[in-house]
């Protein structure tokens, strides 16, 4: 299992579902995302080059579990790579991060744009707005608002503001849709119903668009699931391997 994590956050985001998954598979791996760890590389700010740095590290027919950004990164990945993954758990999930013609599923494209422009000029104070949006949905946001400034990157991981501009860039600017027919490997989708950054609608989409996809929608629950529902997204994932694999 590889797991990827959202943007401006670390590894350690995972840590309550790899503990629960570390009996399901034979490795376990939680790589940071390009830009996001001391040892990753700044490849261009494009899914593209993502694809192009990430892929030579994952093993073959691996099950690839991505949450936000990473379930952006995931969806390439299988497109662009199919002999290397076996199975996608997307967690919070949206092929598209930005409203526009034709897509009323996310957020307001003058809101991401200013996003963009805010976090340029004050870092630490527009990935507060971020994270803050993350725990709407939730009943214990306090506690989640904290976990995820516990996860998130910090200028002593090896992190500035120019290499997680470039992760924000890729998620304002990237649109999958027209190649998700190309996806054929199972998908298990994960999404919480009160979702503020990926709408649950976007999920609903992914669902019909894919192949060969299940949505699993989770009640009173936000984007922070791989904390806030950790054995609701274990379940899931269990269910779906069970179902796909036997």
């Amino acid at each position: 299992m590889v797991f990827l994590h959202g943007w401006a956050m670390t590894p350690s985001i995972w840590q309550p579902m790899t503990a629960a998954l570390s009996g399901d598979a034979a490795e376990i791996r939680t790589p940071a995302l390009p830009g996001h760890g001391i040892a990753t590389a700044r490849p261009r700010n494009c899914l593209a080059a993502w694809v192009e740095a990430f892929a030579p590290t994952l093993p073959h027919d691996a099950i690839i579990i991505g949450w936000s950004l990473g379930a952006l990164l995931a969806l390439e990945l299988a497109r662009a790579r199919p002999r290397h993954i076996a199975c996608l758990a997307l967690i919070g999930a949206t092929p598209r991060f930005v409203a526009g013609a034709g897509w009323p599923h996310g957020l307001d494209e003058k809101t991401v744009s200013d996003f963009v422009q805010s976090y340029a000029r004050n870092p630490a104070a527009t990935l507060r707005r971020f994270l803050i949006l993350q725990t709407f949905g939730d009943d214990d946001r306090n506690h989640l608002l904290h976990r995820l400034f516990e996860a998130a990157c910090a200028p002593h991981a090896g992190q500035t503001p120019q290499m997680l501009a470039d992760g924000l860039r890729i998620l304002a600017n990237t649109d999958l849709r027209a190649n998700l027919a190309a996806i054929e490997q199972p998908v298990c989708l994960i999404h919480g119903d009160g979702d503020a950054l990926m709408p649950p609608a976007a999920a609903h989409w992914l669902a019909n668009a894919l192949p060969r996809a299940r949505l699993t929608l989770l009640k009173n629950r936000g984007h922070v699931l791989p904390i806030s529902a950790c054995g609701e997204c274990v379940a899931a994932i269990r269910a779906h391997l069970r179902a796909e694999f036997g």
